[in-house]
């Protein structure tokens, strides 16, 4: 059976239960509406203007912030990994910054850049350079020697062989921390806007749809926007990896 066809069973079996349960009453529908009324308030939100720049406050969000991280992340990653002075010495920062959860730096975000957009590609930048960062580290430690020391023999020097050597090798790791930081950052703008109340993003809605008149219906809606995206994007990265990088399988 192809891939595709066992994901379209599995989703049908997983919105099957869900509407049984929510139309059984074995969950009130005021906390969890059945799916077929998610679904229709989706079609409807897609139709509205401000949803629409929701999803587009969010979705540019997400690029900025993922195209700084690389921005930083691919640079430093091929530094460190190549000079084993300066990663000795960075490690105590580094390992000390890694594990600071990024939404627990929210309230400082805030206070050193306010509640705009500023605020969630930073955080959404701080927590996706570290995937992409590590997997750059460790491609560039995994690198046969002797491609290295054949470069030095033709009298490559070390940008050079950064260039032409080390950095193919390492291409296949780093797309892959592309992909898992791609995931990160739209968590982290997501759940910033939703902390933090943003003016717009797909947080903003599902906090605002929450609130007050708590319309779980619409709080689901949003919440399947934002998996629908993620989805779709890692979807898209792992075929355009495959199509890239067909000699590294």
């Amino acid at each position: 059976m192809p891939r595709f066809a066992r994901s379209l069973i599995g989703l049908g079996v997983f919105f099957a239960a869900w509407e049984v349960a929510a139309r059984s009453g074995l969950v009130p529908r005021i906390f969890l509406p059945p799916p077929s009324v998610v679904l229709a308030r989706l079609v409807e939100l897609t139709g509205q203007h401000d949803f629409q720049r929701d999803m587009i406050a969010s979705g540019l969000a997400w690029a900025i912030a993922l195209l700084i991280a690389i921005g930083i992340a691919v640079p430093a990653g091929l530094m460190l990994g190549s000079v084993p002075l300066l990663r000795t010495a960075t490690r105590a920062i580094i390992e000390f910054l890694r594990p600071i959860p990024s939404v627990a730096l929210i309230p400082l975000a805030i206070v050193a850049l306010g509640g705009g957009p500023d605020t969630k590609i930073a955080l959404a930048v701080y927590a996706a350079v570290w995937p992409i960062l590590f997997n750059t580290i460790y491609a560039l430690a995994e690198i046969d020697p002797l491609l290295v020391d054949t470069a030095r023999s033709f009298g490559f020097r070390r940008p050079r062989i950064l260039l032409t050597v080390a950095l193919p090798h390492a291409a296949p790791f780093v797309f892959t921390g592309i992909r898992l930081a791609s995931s990160i950052a739209l968590i982290l703008v997501v759940s910033t806007e939703f902390l933090a109340g943003a003016r717009l993003g797909i947080g903003t809605f599902i906090l605002d749809a929450g609130s007050g008149a708590g319309r779980m219906d619409l709080v689901l809606a949003g919440t399947v926007v934002a998996g629908l995206f993620g989805y779709l994007v890692n979807d898209g990265l792992e075929r355009l990896g495959r199509r890239l990088f067909r000699w590294g399988q």
